[in-house]
């Protein structure tokens, strides 16, 4: 498993041309908390009615897990269910290890790795990566290694963000307080540096791209589940699964 440093030293692992994940986490307060996990409480409901569809999986892996919203989850809704969550940082790991003590969630295991960089040792009956693509340059790489983690017969639950994202995220540079940015606050070099790779066309992704890396051709989430009422940026933040052949296929 690649562990990129011990998270009791919390030192960073990657993605510090961005954003720097491990002094967000360690500094972040509530509302910069819930800012950085919108899409999570969405996809717990999503991950329900797909495990609905193809069965609770024996074992489940959140890679770029961040505070553990969705691990957690799953932990507790599916005790029989071996739960991991990665993150690149080391402050959110370990937070995520000592609320899994304190709480007696047994089940629930963290550790420190990082895409594109991510060979976990073992593989997953389901594989989720939500939120995370978006800092990974080599997004073909990432989707390999996210790919090679899920056993045969499994499936990988990917969220990306694509074109309409991009041009999303310039419409707010172009013009912060028409998206109701307060521009006493809102630092554009920042954001600029957050969001680098999606606004220079590095990470966003398509259907096509996706099936290049991994010769296997995503499927809407929502042939399986209900799309869902409550608004969300589904079309430029789409959310996809990718079945893996079984060893018998």
């Amino acid at each position: 498993m690649t562990e990129t440093s011990d998270p009791s030293t919390g030192s960073d692992a990657s993605h510090t041309e961005t954003i720097d994940w491990n002094a967000f986490w360690r500094d972040a307060d509530e509302t910069d908390r819930e800012s950085a996990t919108p899409s999570t409480h969405h996809v717990r409901d999503l991950l329900a009615q797909f495990f609905d569809a193809k069965g609770v999986p024996e074992s489940f892996a959140d890679v770029g897990c961040g505070p553990g919203v969705v691990a957690f989850h799953v932990a507790r809704e599916h005790p029989e269910t071996t739960v991991y969550g990665y993150d690149a940082a080391a402050s959110i790991v370990a937070e995520n290890r000592d609320r899994a003590a304190r709480d007696a969630v047994g089940n629930a295991t963290f550790e420190q790795a990082a895409l594109p960089d991510f060979d976990p040792d073992r593989q997953f009956e389901c594989v989720l990566c939500y939120g995370t693509m978006s800092y990974v340059a080599d997004s073909a790489a990432a989707l390999r290694a996210l790919y090679d983690a899920v056993e045969p017969g499994g499936h990988l639950v990917l969220g990306y963000v694509n074109d309409g994202y991009r041009r999303h995220l310039q419409r707010i540079l172009d013009d912060p307080v028409a998206h109701g940015k307060d521009p006493d606050a809102f630092d554009r070099a920042e954001f600029e540096r957050r969001w680098r790779l999606v606004l220079d066309g590095e990470s966003t992704l398509t259907y096509d791209a996706i099936h290049d890396a991994v010769g296997t051709w995503p499927r809407s989430f929502w042939e399986i589940a209900d799309y869902p009422e409550e608004r969300w940026a589904w079309e430029d933040v789409p959310i996809v699964w990718l079945p893996k052949p079984s060893d018998a296929e």
